[in-house]
């Protein structure tokens, strides 16, 4: 029997399945062997998701009803995806404030302080404790190395110019703002040891997976708190949705937080779309001295679970925020809109709506709520590079 077809066609159709296999291996491979996808909630913690009472039929769920596409949004979608014309990735490099431990050996003055690292992630000094929002320093948004929305810029600062932190904070699951890879190095990293992974439930069974020992994750679900040395973490409501892979949506939770000191609060939003819950939160936990609040990644066609610009500084007010800090844009190409769109969006909002005190920091920059800058638009120097 021969060991390859004889007819031509049978032989090249012997090279495409081959070809398709490779890729398909590589392509896994570049997974970690599907070790980026995470695990699934089990045992005690799955028991415990099935006690939540914003879990219900197998999956959590919105404060109110949400859909993650309008009507008829595929072929929209698929339309602007091919046939956009959005410069969606600057055209120059950005300018990037480059930084080492050595920048973080000196308190605030202020005693609270933010650093963006670009997108979600926000490191923290807030009343003698450093919480680390949302650490992402992959080179791809994707489960894979090889494929996905790939950075606009390095990260400001190495991961292992990392100063000790005391808290790291996880808003919820998906790719951006949950990096395998950072969770394994910080797991395993001395300098770390006494940190504290704080995330939503079922969350903690993907750290686990990859090197976090189970007596350093704390998992909350919306309106528990726990404490950190002087601050307390409390995790509240969002409006999204989460899952790693093809079968996991909505079997972990997502969520905003808030975090309180003895001088100083804070709020990150996390990945959100509009919701009546900002004034609640406001109201329950604030008034806040710094809100991080997320401007990009929206889109006509999911409109309840991605804030606008002008959403953020309308729940930024709701919130009784005192400096409004924009996050998640800057970073990846997520969305059918110009990469600078959402900095030129908040600040025209923020600019018509009466108190609003808005910072908009290079990547890298700190910034103290008590003595912010006045914004510098640098995103346009950026795009007169075209």
């Amino acid at each position: 029997m021969p060991l390859l077809p004889r007819s031509r066609v049978g032989r090249v159709l012997l090279v495409i399945v081959a070809a398709v296999v490779a890729i398909a291996v590589v392509l896994v491979a570049s997974t970690g062997w599907l070790d980026a996808l995470g695990a699934a909630p089990e045992g005690e913690r799955l028991a415990r998701i099935r006690r939540s009472p914003n879990y219900r039929d197998g999956a959590f769920r919105n404060p109110e009803a949400t859909s993650l596409a309008s009507t008829g949004s595929t072929w929209q979608t698929l339309r602007r995806w091919l046939g956009g014309h959005e410069q969606r990735v600057p055209p120059g490099p950005l300018p990037i404030v480059r930084l080492t431990r050595a920048d973080f050996a000196r308190p605030p003055a202020s005693g609270l302080r933010a650093t963006w690292l670009g997108h979600s992630t926000v490191l923290v000094e807030l009343d003698g404790a450093r919480v680390l929002f949302d650490p992402v320093w992959a080179r791809r948004a994707s489960p894979s190395s090889l494929v996905g929305p790939r950075r606009f810029h390095e990260p400001p600062l190495a991961l292992d110019e990392l100063p000790p932190l005391d808290a790291i904070v996880a808003s919820h699951d998906h790719y951006d703002h949950l990096d395998r890879e950072v969770v394994r190095a910080l797991a395993r990293s001395a300098a770390q040891s006494g940190a504290r992974f704080v995330v939503p439930l079922g969350v903690g069974a993907h750290l686990e997976r990859w090197g976090v020992a189970p007596d350093r994750i704390v998992e909350l679900d919306w309106s528990e708190s726990t404490t950190v040395g002087p601050l307390t973490l409390t995790a509240t409501p969002a409006r999204h949705f989460s899952g790693r892979g093809l079968n996991d949506r909505n079997h972990t939770l997502w969520a905003s937080w808030s975090v309180a000191g003895p001088r100083h609060r804070v709020f990150h939003s996390g990945d959100t779309g509009p919701f009546p819950g900002f004034a609640d939160i406001g109201a329950s936990h604030g008034p806040f001295d710094l809100t991080l609040v997320k401007i990009g990644a929206y889109g006509e066609t999911w409109p309840d679970i991605h804030l606008t610009p002008e959403q953020a500084v309308d729940a930024h007010a709701k919130l009784r925020g005192g400096l409004l800090l924009p996050i998640h844009w800057g970073t990846f190409n997520l969305a059918f809109h110009a990469w600078d769109e959402p900095a030129e969006r908040v600040v025209a909002a923020a600019a018509v709506a009466t108190g609003t005190r808005l910072v908009v920091p290079k990547p890298g920059e700190s910034v103290e709520p008590a003595t912010p800058p006045p914004v510098e638009p640098w995103w346009r120097a950026v795009r007169q590079k075209i």
